[in-house]
């Protein structure tokens, strides 16, 4: 499981485990909170193509789908 601080997502760098469509490597774009400022989503973009993803932040926890860094 990857220990992560929601508050220092943004911009953060991430590894897909299982790359599909060539796209390996993700950085964190955005971040959606509520109206109390709770962490609900995060935006990943994929490096090489740009698309992006919106998922819930616990989905990085993770470890067998994603790594910390770009590797």
């Amino acid at each position: 499981m990857n220990r992560i601080n929601p508050a220092k997502l943004l911009l953060s760098k991430w590894t897909a485990a299982r790359p599909r469509n060539k796209e390996k490597h993700f950085l964190v774009t955005e971040l959606f909170r509520d109206e109390e400022g709770t962490l609900l989503e995060i935006e990943l973009q994929a490096v090489m193509t740009k698309r992006t993803d919106r998922l819930a932040w616990q989905t990085l926890q993770n470890a067998e789908d994603w790594q910390i860094g770009w590797k």
